[in-house]
Protein backbone atom coordinates (compact mmCIF):
# COMPACT_ATOMS: atom_id res chain seq x y z
CA UNK A 1 0.00 0.00 0.00
CA UNK A 2 0.77 3.43 -0.13
CA UNK A 3 1.28 5.65 3.40
CA UNK A 4 3.57 8.78 4.07
CA UNK A 5 6.33 7.82 6.18
CA UNK A 6 8.33 10.32 7.62
CA UNK A 7 12.70 10.74 6.65
CA UNK A 8 13.94 13.36 8.48
CA UNK A 9 13.31 16.60 9.29
CA UNK A 10 10.69 18.63 6.98
CA UNK A 11 11.11 15.43 4.81
CA UNK A 12 8.03 13.34 4.22
CA UNK A 13 7.35 11.09 1.76
CA UNK A 14 4.36 8.81 -0.15
CA UNK A 15 6.30 5.49 -0.58
CA UNK A 16 4.77 2.10 -0.94
CA UNK A 17 5.31 -0.02 2.42
CA UNK A 18 4.04 -3.73 3.28
CA UNK A 19 -0.20 -3.82 4.06
CA UNK A 20 -0.94 -4.24 7.46
CA UNK A 21 -2.48 -7.84 8.28
CA UNK A 22 -5.09 -9.02 11.56
CA UNK A 23 -1.70 -10.01 14.29
CA UNK A 24 -4.65 -10.67 17.03
CA UNK A 25 -8.17 -12.15 16.62
CA UNK A 26 -9.38 -8.59 18.17
CA UNK A 27 -7.89 -6.70 15.38
CA UNK A 28 -9.70 -5.08 12.40
CA UNK A 29 -8.51 -3.61 9.35
CA UNK A 30 -9.73 -0.38 7.95
CA UNK A 31 -9.72 1.10 5.00
CA UNK A 32 -8.80 5.06 5.17
CA UNK A 33 -11.07 7.03 3.33
CA UNK A 34 -9.88 10.56 5.01
CA UNK A 35 -6.96 11.34 6.84
CA UNK A 36 -6.27 14.52 8.54
CA UNK A 37 -2.47 15.95 8.60
CA UNK A 38 -2.58 17.79 12.98
CA UNK A 39 -0.57 20.46 14.15
CA UNK A 40 1.16 17.74 16.57
CA UNK A 41 2.44 15.78 13.34
CA UNK A 42 4.34 19.16 13.11
CA UNK A 43 6.81 18.32 15.97
CA UNK A 44 8.20 15.29 14.23
CA UNK A 45 8.02 16.82 10.62
CA UNK A 46 10.13 19.67 12.77
CA UNK A 47 12.88 17.51 13.70
CA UNK A 48 11.60 18.36 17.38
CA UNK A 49 10.84 14.78 18.55
CA UNK A 50 12.40 11.65 18.71
CA UNK A 51 10.19 10.01 15.91
CA UNK A 52 12.40 7.29 13.75
CA UNK A 53 13.02 7.14 9.90
CA UNK A 54 10.69 5.01 7.78
CA UNK A 55 7.41 5.72 10.65
CA UNK A 56 4.18 5.74 9.24
CA UNK A 57 2.31 8.64 10.43
CA UNK A 58 -0.85 9.68 10.90
CA UNK A 59 -3.21 9.79 14.26
CA UNK A 60 -7.02 11.30 12.57
CA UNK A 61 -7.99 8.46 10.80
CA UNK A 62 -11.76 7.39 9.44
CA UNK A 63 -12.61 4.90 6.75
CA UNK A 64 -14.60 1.95 6.21
CA UNK A 65 -13.90 -1.79 8.12
CA UNK A 66 -11.91 -4.08 5.31
CA UNK A 67 -11.18 -7.05 7.54
CA UNK A 68 -12.08 -7.88 10.97
CA UNK A 69 -10.15 -11.01 13.43
CA UNK A 70 -12.24 -14.16 14.81
CA UNK A 71 -12.84 -12.33 18.00
CA UNK A 72 -14.25 -9.11 16.57
CA UNK A 73 -18.20 -9.69 17.08
CA UNK A 74 -19.59 -5.87 17.25
CA UNK A 75 -17.83 -4.20 14.54
CA UNK A 76 -18.61 -5.68 10.68
CA UNK A 77 -16.99 -5.36 7.49
CA UNK A 78 -18.05 -2.75 5.88
CA UNK A 79 -18.99 -0.24 8.52
CA UNK A 80 -17.88 2.85 8.55
CA UNK A 81 -16.03 4.14 11.62
CA UNK A 82 -13.84 7.18 13.02
CA UNK A 83 -11.09 5.45 14.62
CA UNK A 84 -9.34 7.59 18.04
CA UNK A 85 -6.40 8.12 18.23
CA UNK A 86 -5.52 6.45 21.53
CA UNK A 87 -4.80 3.05 21.13
CA UNK A 88 -6.28 1.49 23.89
CA UNK A 89 -6.87 -1.99 25.36
CA UNK A 90 -10.48 -1.16 26.65
CA UNK A 91 -9.64 -3.16 30.00
CA UNK A 92 -6.68 -1.74 32.27
CA UNK A 93 -7.44 0.32 35.49
CA UNK A 94 -7.39 3.69 33.37
CA UNK A 95 -9.17 2.62 30.42
CA UNK A 96 -12.42 1.42 32.45
CA UNK A 97 -12.06 4.73 34.35
CA UNK A 98 -12.53 6.31 30.85
CA UNK A 99 -8.73 7.19 30.83
CA UNK A 100 -8.55 5.99 27.09
CA UNK A 101 -5.42 8.50 26.47
CA UNK A 102 -3.53 6.79 29.58
CA UNK A 103 -4.23 2.65 28.65
CA UNK A 104 -1.65 0.96 30.90
CA UNK A 105 -1.18 -1.94 28.18
CA UNK A 106 -0.56 -0.64 24.65
CA UNK A 107 2.95 1.08 24.91
CA UNK A 108 5.67 -0.48 25.73
CA UNK A 109 7.55 2.24 26.18
CA UNK A 110 9.59 3.05 29.49
CA UNK A 111 7.56 5.49 31.97
CA UNK A 112 4.72 6.05 28.78
CA UNK A 113 1.06 5.19 29.81
CA UNK A 114 -0.82 5.47 26.71
CA UNK A 115 -0.31 4.78 22.99
CA UNK A 116 -1.31 6.27 19.80
CA UNK A 117 -0.95 5.90 15.85
CA UNK A 118 1.77 7.39 13.83
CA UNK A 119 3.42 9.61 16.76
CA UNK A 120 6.93 9.28 18.34
CA UNK A 121 7.07 7.75 21.84
CA UNK A 122 3.36 6.50 21.95
CA UNK A 123 4.13 3.25 20.83
CA UNK A 124 4.89 0.76 17.62
CA UNK A 125 1.73 1.26 16.01
CA UNK A 126 1.85 2.37 12.51
CA UNK A 127 -0.13 5.97 11.36
CA UNK A 128 -3.10 5.87 9.22
CA UNK A 129 -1.96 8.66 6.35
CA UNK A 130 -2.07 5.47 4.22
CA UNK A 131 -4.40 3.38 2.54
CA UNK A 132 -5.18 0.47 5.11
CA UNK A 133 -4.49 0.59 9.17
CA UNK A 134 -4.58 -2.21 11.43
CA UNK A 135 -7.02 -1.11 14.56
CA UNK A 136 -6.30 -3.19 17.80
CA UNK A 137 -9.00 -4.04 20.27
CA UNK A 138 -11.54 -3.11 17.20
CA UNK A 139 -15.03 -3.88 18.59
CA UNK A 140 -13.92 -1.61 22.08
CA UNK A 141 -12.42 1.31 19.84
CA UNK A 142 -13.91 1.71 16.86
CA UNK A 143 -17.26 4.44 16.63
CA UNK A 144 -19.12 3.62 14.27
CA UNK A 145 -20.79 6.15 11.80
CA UNK A 146 -23.99 6.85 9.32
CA UNK A 147 -23.61 4.50 6.26
CA UNK A 148 -22.30 6.72 2.97
CA UNK A 149 -20.66 9.83 2.65
CA UNK A 150 -22.38 12.41 4.26
CA UNK A 151 -20.68 14.52 7.05
CA UNK A 152 -16.86 13.39 6.25
CA UNK A 153 -15.61 16.29 6.52
CA UNK A 154 -17.46 16.49 9.97
CA UNK A 155 -16.71 12.88 11.35
CA UNK A 156 -13.30 12.95 10.54
CA UNK A 157 -12.56 15.78 13.08
CA UNK A 158 -13.50 13.27 15.94
CA UNK A 159 -10.93 10.90 15.83
CA UNK A 160 -8.77 13.72 17.76
CA UNK A 161 -9.08 17.73 17.18
CA UNK A 162 -12.75 17.90 17.93
CA UNK A 163 -12.56 15.95 20.74
CA UNK A 164 -9.19 17.34 22.38
CA UNK A 165 -10.74 21.21 21.48
CA UNK A 166 -13.86 19.44 23.75
CA UNK A 167 -11.54 18.21 26.74
CA UNK A 168 -9.60 21.68 26.90
CA UNK A 169 -12.98 23.30 27.94
CA UNK A 170 -13.97 20.35 29.85
CA UNK A 171 -10.60 20.64 31.63
CA UNK A 172 -10.97 24.18 32.41
CA UNK A 173 -13.99 23.46 34.51
CA UNK A 174 -16.08 25.80 31.65
CA UNK A 175 -19.75 26.29 32.56
CA UNK A 176 -22.63 27.95 30.79
CA UNK A 177 -22.33 31.78 30.53
CA UNK A 178 -18.43 31.15 30.76
CA UNK A 179 -16.54 34.00 28.53
CA UNK A 180 -13.57 31.85 27.63
CA UNK A 181 -10.31 32.72 26.08
CA UNK A 182 -8.20 29.76 24.17
CA UNK A 183 -4.94 30.36 23.07
CA UNK A 184 -3.82 29.34 19.81
CA UNK A 185 -6.20 29.72 16.38
CA UNK A 186 -4.79 26.60 14.81
CA UNK A 187 -7.56 23.20 14.69
CA UNK A 188 -7.43 22.48 18.27
CA UNK A 189 -7.76 25.74 19.22
CA UNK A 190 -10.70 26.64 16.89
CA UNK A 191 -12.74 23.84 17.76
CA UNK A 192 -11.84 24.35 21.72
CA UNK A 193 -13.44 27.53 20.66
CA UNK A 194 -16.63 25.90 18.78
CA UNK A 195 -17.05 23.89 21.72
CA UNK A 196 -17.48 26.28 24.24
CA UNK A 197 -20.16 28.21 22.27
CA UNK A 198 -21.92 24.99 21.91
CA UNK A 199 -21.72 24.68 25.54
CA UNK A 200 -23.39 27.98 26.26
CA UNK A 201 -20.78 30.47 26.44
CA UNK A 202 -21.55 34.18 26.87
CA UNK A 203 -18.06 35.21 25.00
CA UNK A 204 -14.99 33.00 23.44
CA UNK A 205 -11.76 35.21 22.58
CA UNK A 206 -9.29 33.62 20.64
CA UNK A 207 -5.53 34.63 20.47
CA UNK A 208 -2.89 34.09 17.56
CA UNK A 209 -1.64 36.32 15.09
CA UNK A 210 -2.49 35.11 11.72
CA UNK A 211 -5.37 36.72 9.76
CA UNK A 212 -6.89 33.59 8.16
CA UNK A 213 -7.03 31.57 11.51
CA UNK A 214 -8.64 35.02 13.09
CA UNK A 215 -10.79 34.94 10.29
CA UNK A 216 -12.42 31.74 10.75
CA UNK A 217 -12.47 32.26 14.55
CA UNK A 218 -14.62 35.25 14.13
CA UNK A 219 -16.82 33.48 11.32
CA UNK A 220 -17.94 31.09 14.05
CA UNK A 221 -19.02 34.00 16.40
CA UNK A 222 -15.69 34.41 18.79
CA UNK A 223 -13.69 37.25 19.08
CA UNK A 224 -10.73 37.36 17.43
CA UNK A 225 -7.22 38.67 19.47
CA UNK A 226 -4.03 39.47 17.85
CA UNK A 227 -1.39 39.37 20.01
CA UNK A 228 0.71 40.70 17.34
CA UNK A 229 -0.63 43.97 17.56
CA UNK A 230 -1.09 44.35 21.66
CA UNK A 231 -0.48 42.58 24.71
CA UNK A 232 -3.17 39.89 24.38
CA UNK A 233 -3.53 40.12 28.07
CA UNK A 234 -4.23 43.63 28.00
CA UNK A 235 -6.41 43.22 25.37
CA UNK A 236 -8.83 40.36 27.13
CA UNK A 237 -8.33 42.54 30.71
CA UNK A 238 -9.86 45.72 28.98
CA UNK A 239 -12.65 43.76 27.29
CA UNK A 240 -13.86 42.26 30.52
CA UNK A 241 -13.95 45.48 32.47
CA UNK A 242 -10.66 43.91 34.19
CA UNK A 243 -12.14 40.76 35.39
CA UNK A 244 -10.68 38.44 33.13
CA UNK A 245 -11.88 35.25 31.76
CA UNK A 246 -13.85 32.95 33.44
CA UNK A 247 -11.56 29.67 32.03
CA UNK A 248 -8.97 29.24 29.27
CA UNK A 249 -7.96 26.81 27.21
CA UNK A 250 -3.95 25.95 26.06
CA UNK A 251 -3.93 25.11 22.55
CA UNK A 252 -0.33 25.69 21.17
CA UNK A 253 2.05 23.81 23.35
CA UNK A 254 5.91 23.84 23.93
CA UNK A 255 6.81 25.77 20.77
CA UNK A 256 5.16 28.78 21.83
CA UNK A 257 6.50 31.75 20.51
CA UNK A 258 6.13 35.76 20.70
CA UNK A 259 5.31 38.46 17.84
CA UNK A 260 8.94 38.57 16.91
CA UNK A 261 9.10 34.77 16.36
CA UNK A 262 10.89 34.02 19.19
CA UNK A 263 10.05 30.91 21.19
CA UNK A 264 9.08 31.06 24.76
CA UNK A 265 7.55 27.53 25.80
CA UNK A 266 6.24 28.89 29.00
CA UNK A 267 4.30 32.16 27.12
CA UNK A 268 1.24 31.05 26.66
CA UNK A 269 0.88 29.40 30.37
CA UNK A 270 1.75 32.91 31.31
CA UNK A 271 -0.43 34.67 29.60
CA UNK A 272 -3.24 32.36 30.54
CA UNK A 273 -2.69 33.24 34.49
CA UNK A 274 -2.66 36.78 33.99
CA UNK A 275 -5.98 36.80 31.31
CA UNK A 276 -7.92 34.24 33.59
CA UNK A 277 -9.39 35.43 36.70
CA UNK A 278 -9.14 34.77 40.14
CA UNK A 279 -10.12 30.89 41.07
CA UNK A 280 -10.79 30.48 36.99
CA UNK A 281 -10.08 27.33 35.30
CA UNK A 282 -7.21 26.63 32.69
CA UNK A 283 -7.11 23.44 30.16
CA UNK A 284 -4.15 22.57 28.64
CA UNK A 285 -4.29 20.49 25.49
CA UNK A 286 -1.29 21.91 23.48
CA UNK A 287 1.65 19.19 23.56
CA UNK A 288 4.47 19.70 26.06
CA UNK A 289 7.54 16.54 25.93
CA UNK A 290 9.10 15.43 29.04
CA UNK A 291 12.47 16.38 26.82
CA UNK A 292 13.20 18.67 23.84
CA UNK A 293 16.70 19.03 22.91
CA UNK A 294 15.15 21.57 20.46
CA UNK A 295 15.14 23.74 23.07
CA UNK A 296 16.29 27.40 23.40
CA UNK A 297 17.48 26.88 26.53
CA UNK A 298 19.19 24.04 28.70
CA UNK A 299 15.89 23.69 31.46
CA UNK A 300 13.30 23.42 28.39
CA UNK A 301 15.26 20.25 26.71
CA UNK A 302 14.51 19.01 29.81
CA UNK A 303 11.24 19.18 29.86
CA UNK A 304 10.90 21.92 32.89
CA UNK A 305 9.02 24.96 32.13
CA UNK A 306 9.57 28.39 33.92
CA UNK A 307 6.43 29.85 34.04
CA UNK A 308 4.43 31.60 36.47
CA UNK A 309 3.21 29.25 39.60
CA UNK A 310 3.37 31.34 41.95
CA UNK A 311 1.14 33.92 39.90
CA UNK A 312 -1.18 30.72 39.52
CA UNK A 313 -1.07 29.88 42.93
CA UNK A 314 -1.72 33.48 44.38
CA UNK A 315 -5.14 33.83 42.61
CA UNK A 316 -6.58 30.30 43.50
CA UNK A 317 -6.40 29.01 39.77
CA UNK A 318 -6.98 25.45 39.23
CA UNK A 319 -5.60 23.54 35.41
CA UNK A 320 -5.91 20.22 33.79
CA UNK A 321 -3.92 18.92 31.35
CA UNK A 322 -3.10 15.41 29.37
CA UNK A 323 -4.34 13.85 26.02
CA UNK A 324 -7.33 13.89 25.06
CA UNK A 325 -9.41 10.91 26.13
CA UNK A 326 -11.13 10.62 22.95
CA UNK A 327 -13.76 7.78 23.61
CA UNK A 328 -15.32 9.84 26.70
CA UNK A 329 -16.62 12.76 23.86
CA UNK A 330 -16.64 11.37 20.20
CA UNK A 331 -20.45 9.28 20.79
CA UNK A 332 -22.06 12.73 21.54
CA UNK A 333 -20.04 14.51 19.21
CA UNK A 334 -21.01 12.37 16.50
CA UNK A 335 -24.69 12.90 17.55
CA UNK A 336 -24.05 16.85 17.68
CA UNK A 337 -23.05 17.03 14.28
CA UNK A 338 -26.22 14.59 13.15
CA UNK A 339 -28.06 16.82 14.33
CA UNK A 340 -26.65 19.77 12.89
CA UNK A 341 -25.16 21.18 16.39
CA UNK A 342 -21.71 21.14 15.44
CA UNK A 343 -19.79 21.90 12.05
CA UNK A 344 -16.11 21.31 12.88
CA UNK A 345 -15.69 21.17 9.29
CA UNK A 346 -15.44 24.34 8.84
CA UNK A 347 -12.22 25.04 9.41
CA UNK A 348 -10.74 22.59 6.63
CA UNK A 349 -9.02 24.81 3.83
CA UNK A 350 -7.93 21.94 1.76
CA UNK A 351 -8.58 18.42 0.33
CA UNK A 352 -5.74 16.71 -1.35
CA UNK A 353 -5.05 12.96 -2.42
CA UNK A 354 -2.12 10.69 -0.59
CA UNK A 355 0.63 11.57 -2.96
CA UNK A 356 0.22 15.23 -2.33
CA UNK A 357 1.18 14.48 1.46
CA UNK A 358 4.52 16.50 1.30
CA UNK A 359 3.34 19.16 -0.45
CA UNK A 360 0.37 19.42 2.54
CA UNK A 361 3.02 19.26 4.92
CA UNK A 362 4.91 22.18 3.76
CA UNK A 363 2.62 24.36 3.41
CA UNK A 364 0.82 23.71 6.77
CA UNK A 365 3.70 23.91 8.72
CA UNK A 366 4.57 27.34 7.23
CA UNK A 367 1.37 28.73 8.04
CA UNK A 368 0.52 29.93 4.79
CA UNK A 369 -2.04 31.95 4.30
CA UNK A 370 -5.17 29.83 4.09
CA UNK A 371 -3.57 26.18 4.90
CA UNK A 372 -6.01 26.15 8.13
CA UNK A 373 -6.41 22.01 7.79
CA UNK A 374 -5.37 19.84 5.46
CA UNK A 375 -7.24 16.17 4.91
CA UNK A 376 -5.98 13.36 2.98
CA UNK A 377 -8.24 11.31 0.96
CA UNK A 378 -6.09 7.82 -0.08
CA UNK A 379 -8.79 6.78 -2.35
CA UNK A 380 -9.18 10.07 -4.69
Amino acid sequence: MKAVVYQGPFTVSVAEVPDPTIEAPTDAIVRITTTNICGSDLHMYEGRTTVEKGKILGHENMGTVEEVGGAVNRVRVGDRVSVPFNVACGTCRNCVEGWTGFCLRTNPTEGMDGAAYGYAGMGPYDGGQAEFLRVPYADFQLLELPAGTEHENDFTMLSDIFPTGWHGTELAGMRSGDRVVVFGAGPVGLLAAHSAMIRGASQVFVVDNKPDRLALAEKIGATPVDFGRADPVEQILDATGGRGADSGVEAVGYQAHDASGEEHPELVLDNLVDSVRTTGGIGVVGVYVPQDPGAADDLAKEGRIGWRYGQFFTKGQRMGTGQCPVMRYNRRLRDLIVAGRATPSFLVSHELPLEAAPDGYEHFDKRDDGWTKVLLHPGS
